[in-house]
């Protein structure tokens, strides 16, 4: 059994922390290098934090669950404190929407203290108040399935490039465990939510969302869930609206 000592990466702006990059690592500052990746951005959460989603459909965002939890205290986020700015490269973003209503996978929960437990279930879709109609801009498909050597890629924020996605395309899957996916991709605090795609037939797909960091065998890696019957779940959730009421008793975002 493979042993995963690992850590949740929402991202902090305020931190001072700095982390190295990898060689891989390609940094999408031009109009020609983002191209096609637009739908992936960085969430702006409350006033100092932030992680990354993707566009899955007009008006829906993936992410992680746990970047919408106060650190702090554990409480719901406002989704009035949520901004999702598409494609945000050098200070512009090629759409801007507030979110509306925040949908956390039911049985995700934020102060569980078991390493896979906390990670197959962090998935939360985010519905924004106005669908983004860019022609720039297009939702993904997902897949459901990735097998153990399948061959990913992360377009994510961290703290060492907030102000640019980064791409990486040249990662694999190591391996499965309770449902989690452990991938080499290279990730750092911030890349919470990031899509991590598979690319059969050169279309990206979104396999699954980063969920944490972590060490197997003293080697770096990333850890995602199985999207496996998960999207259906949440996008059933939203069309009842239930989480919008609950999300109305929630806590701001407080500045640890």
């Amino acid at each position: 059994m493979m042993r995963i000592v690992f850590s949740l990466l929402f991202g902090l702006l305020f931190a001072g922390a700095a982390f190295a990059q990898t060689t891989n690592l390609q940094r999408l500052d031009t109009a020609e290098d983002s191209r096609g990746w637009e739908g992936v951005g960085r969430l702006e959460i409350g006033t100092d934090g932030f992680c990354t989603g993707a566009l899955i459909a007009a008006d829906l965002v993936l992410t992680a669950a746990h970047c919408v939890f106060d650190k702090t205290n554990g409480a719901r986020i406002l989704a009035e404190d949520i901004e999702f700015r598409a494609g945000w490269r050098n200070g512009r973003a090629a759409a801007y929407r507030n979110v509306r209503q925040i949908v956390v996978h039911p049985d995700y929960r934020y102060r569980s203290k078991g390493g896979a437990e906390r990670v197959v279930n962090d998935l939360a879709l985010l519905k924004l108040h106005h669908p983004i109609r860019n022609t720039t801009v297009k939702p993904y498909q997902m897949v459901e399935h990735l097998g153990r050597g399948s061959r990913v890629g992360v377009v994510s924020y961290a703290l060492e490039r907030s102000e640019a996605p980064s791409l990486q395309e040249m990662c694999e899957v190591k391996g499965q465990q309770s449902g989690v996916y452990v991938t080499s991709c290279d990730v750092g605090f911030g890349s919470s939510g990031a899509p991590i795609f598979v690319f059969d037939g050169g279309t990206p797909r979104i396999a699954s969302v980063v969920s944490a960091k972590g060490h197997m065998n003293a080697e770096p890696v990333a850890l995602g869930m199985s999207l496996e019957g998960a999207i259906q779940l949440l996008r059933a959730e939203v069309r009842t609206d239930t989480s919008a009421r609950r999300n109305s008793t929630g806590a701001k975002f407080i500045k640890p």
